[in-house]
């Protein structure tokens, strides 16, 4: 079945084409919600979410843009919505912090550990630094999606930033250290 003929059998919503849109799609989606998610059983809990609003909204997609990116923009949304919560984006002090760039040595850092390092950050900097650095969104939108100041997202973006390279270091000077994180 084509992608045009399953949408539209989506639209009618028949079980089998949900079905075989979930199979087709699951995989991707799924990555972009473990990106935001804070743990695997919390990603499986964003993907479920954004599939019954995927079925609830499909008609509203126009077969205009890649579907795969209207997904996964629902995806992001649906992850972003479970930490608009009070609190998850309170900064006192949003001070200048100078950029950080990290030194990898790719041979020495697995992409799990670099995974759950990501996954490991508070809320706030994992949620900033998915968007701007893995998701390519600008401060401004990352301002507009979570509700917060562009220097807020600067800042947590920093603050990121920092916790990884310090994290990176400790565990290229310390190879076991990548063992006890997972």
């Amino acid at each position: 079945m084509s992608l045009d003929q399953l949408i539209n059998e989506c639209k009618k919503k028949h079980a089998k084409a949900q079905e075989e849109l979930y199979k087709r799609y699951s995989t991707p989606l799924f990555s972009v919600c473990l990106k935001y998610a804070s743990s695997y059983a919390d990603a499986e809990d964003i993907l479920q979410d954004a599939f019954i609003v995927i079925f609830n909204k499909i008609e509203q997609y126009k077969n205009k843009g890649s579907f795969e990116g209207w997904l996964k923009r629902i995806s992001i949304n649906i992850a972003l919505q479970r930490y608009r919560k009070p609190g998850v984006f309170n900064i006192v002090n949003e001070e200048n912090i100078p950029e950080v760039t990290v030194e990898v040595e790719e041979e020495s850092i697995s992409l799990d550990y670099l995974l759950g390092i990501i996954q490991g950050l508070p809320d706030r900097y994992r949620l900033v630094f998915n968007l701007y650095v893995l998701d390519g969104y600008s401060h401004k939108e990352i301002s507009n999606l979570l509700a917060i100041s562009e220097g807020t997202s600067k800042s947590n973006l920093a603050r990121a930033r920092q916790i990884l390279k310090d994290k990176i270091e400790v565990s290229q000077n310390n190879p076991l250290s990548q063992s006890q994180t997972r």
